[in-house]
């Protein structure tokens, strides 16, 4: 309700996300909010200058926000949630947007020296940081409040929401005065940029703070604190399971029948529609979504990534691809492994539209627990040596990213830490918006293909969530977590996106949770066409057994995607591939009239079930 509430109100439409449940967020529930945005290159100034006035735009400030930033990154406790009301900000998206007009409005007309938002504490940070060269000094009594009675620190730290604070210099002060009053902007001096490398906080005219700039921003001692991380064992993975509450839901009698197994992942609450939430959201204002959330012939399918054409004024149909990847259930085995599937799930979902990751930026955000802890700091530098190996491998920049510690929950004496939780985010740009495609099925008779090797990595997958862990080790003794093959995942993706640039591929899906049998039902039911495929033909890595199928079926391995071609560009397809050196991709089904889902192992039938039986386990009752 609350990203629905302000983004709808902004008139910013919301393209992209997901929703995951797990018993490990009930004590430490986490959202993840981002948004991007374009602006004329070179049109953001960051130099404050001596003379500068300190001028704050917008919202005014209250005692919501005051240690939001810390209460958002510290332990909770019922104690705790009992004294939390004033560390939430208020949000007014409709000031936000008023404020949104203005400074665009006073940046193309050069109005400012420097800007920035009074995010994480307020203020404090945000007037620090503009005058960490220089020096500033601040009176708080002429920051307008939302009621009176708050203290100089309250004032001075409190991270209400909508405001902006400018380094304007003097003579240009007038005409940003006059745009605020038309756009009904509330605007307020507090001070100048001196040039005397101090901060100087005054409050109706007594000094509340003076300190150097220097000793301010440079003066902390480093920390140093010990991190620790090892394999854990199956005895500790156990532990786990038992402390989170279970992850697994006892359907272990339904794994030897394929179909049913792949009828209760499609209703596993992280794979299930999210229709409900989605259509919460206005995801076409403005004009500019290309690919939105839900695709297909009737609006049905779960797509991949969002694509947009933001400038319909200009010449050219340039595009901006935005995608994202999280696979927290893997960092109880080790979170390296779970922060490079992540990487290469965003930049996977990415190359499914046509993207490029040759021209493509990540984002990370952490949620941890108390890096005071020793196993904690170990597997949170084990997932950023993760994050920096995926970024120098893929040669996608890190450009922003956010950080939350001390995600822990404290009752009877025991602490429960958040699931270790990395969501990665992309964008990209492409030349052509109109050159892209969705992941839904398009005409029988094309031809699938499988891009990308399967290996024996169940461990962490959903599948294994339908198993007890007993039945589960028993079946799989050897199996391992998902790892990105960084040579062939770069090769792959490369090659694949520039084939549907290039008008070569008609549908395009990545393989993520759930396995193959989960993409291969999402097609089918976007598309409301049925598959038939045959898994002697899929590339992989296993030695035959009695559980390749269930492998081959359910295994989550990095880097894959089934992809759908018109029988007359198979050729040009195959060909595409070769010449870019695509080490793993195969043939092995077909698109039908029948809207029937059929998986077989030679003459083995593994799956035959209905489109509508699909509909009916992915969106429940609203099938």
């Amino acid at each position: 309700n609350g990203v629905r509430d302000y983004g709808n109100k902004m008139g910013i439409p919301t393209v992209n996300g997901a929703i995951l449940y797990h018993p490990g967020y009930i004590y430490n529930p986490l959202v993840f909010c981002g948004c991007l945005g374009i602006l004329p290159h070179g049109s953001h100034p960051r130099e404050a200058q001596p003379g500068d006035l300190v001028v704050a735009l917008g919202g005014r400030t209250g005692r919501d926000g005051i240690h939001g930033a810390t209460f958002s990154s510290g332990e909770m406790s019922s104690e705790i949630n009992a004294q939390a009301g004033t560390a939430v900000q208020i949000g007014a998206p409709i000031t936000e947007k008023q404020v949104a007009d203005v400074i665009m409005q006073a940046r193309d007309l050069g109005l400012y020296s420097a800007i920035t938002d009074c995010g994480a504490g307020g203020f404090s940070s945000a007037i620090g940081e503009m005058g960490a060269e220089i020096g500033v000094q601040v009176e708080l009594a002429k920051a307008p409040l939302k009621y009176q009675g708050l203290a100089p620190w309250e004032i001075w730290l409190s991270e209400a929401q909508e405001r902006m604070v400018l380094a304007v210099p003097p003579a240009k002060l007038a005409q940003l005065l006059e745009i605020c009053a038309i756009e009904e902007v509330e605007a307020s001096i507090l001070g100048s940029f001196t040039g005397d490398q101090r901060l100087k906080v005054m409050y109706r005219g007594e000094i509340v703070a003076d300190l150097d700039m220097a000793f301010l921003h440079d003066g902390r001692p480093d920390r140093t604190l010990e991190a620790v991380w090892q394999p854990p064992n199956a005895d500790e993975i156990a532990a786990y399971f038992a402390q989170m509450g279970g992850v697994e839901t006892a359907q272990s009698e339904n794994t030897n029948d394929a179909g049913k197994t792949l009828l209760a992942l499609l209703s596993h609450p992280t794979i299930a529609s999210k229709e409900d939430v989605v259509r919460c959201y206005d995801h076409e204002v403005q004009g500019a979504t290309v690919l939105k959330p839900l695709v297909g012939i009737a609006g049905n399918g779960p797509g991949d990534a969002a694509v947009l054409q933001p400038l319909l004024d200009e010449p050219g149909s340039a595009g901006i691809v935005l995608s994202n990847g999280t696979n927290p259930l893997y960092s109880m085995i080790d979170p390296y492994h779970m922060a490079t599937c992540a990487v290469d799930e965003a930049l996977r979902n990415l190359t499914a539209v046509g993207g490029d990751i040759e021209r493509t930026a990540i984002l990370d955000n952490f949620c941890w627990g108390n890096p005071a802890d020793p196993a904690q700091l170990g597997s949170l530098v084990r997932a950023v040596k993760g994050c920096y190996d995926a970024a120098v491998a893929f040669g996608t920049p890190f450009v922003s990213g956010k950080d939350s510690l001390n995600n822990e929950y404290r009752a009877s004496g025991q602490r429960l830490p958040v699931i270790p939780t990395l969501l990665i985010s992309a964008f990209g740009t492409i030349d052509d918006a109109g050159r892209t495609i969705d992941m839904s099925l398009k005409q029988p008779g094309n031809l699938l293909y499988q891009v990308g090797a399967t290996h024996d990595e169940l461990a962490g997958s959903h599948y294994s969530t339908l198993l007890d862990r007993a039945t589960f080790e028993a079946r799989f003794p050897h199996t391992g977590v998902p790892k990105v093959d960084f040579a062939r995942a770069n090769t792959s993706m490369r090659a694949l996106g520039a084939a549907i640039r290039a008008g070569l591929v008609a549908s395009c899906h990545d393989l993520s949770e759930g396995g193959l049998a989960v993409a291969a039902a999402e097609m089918s039911l976007a598309g409301l066409l049925g598959l038939s495929i045959d898994l002697t033909h899929a590339p992989h890595t296993l030695l035959a057994g009695e559980t390749l199928a269930e492998t081959l079926l359910f295994s989550e391995s990095a880097s894959r995607f089934l992809v759908e071609i018109a029988p007359e560009q198979q050729t040009a397809f195959e060909q595409f591939l070769h010449e870019r050196q695509v080490p793993d991709f195969s043939l092995f089904g077909q698109v039908t009239r029948d809207e029937h889902l059929t998986i077989r192992q030679g003459e083995k039938p593994l799956i035959n079930l209905p489109v509508a039986d699909l509909q009916t386990a992915w969106k429940g009752a609203k099938a």
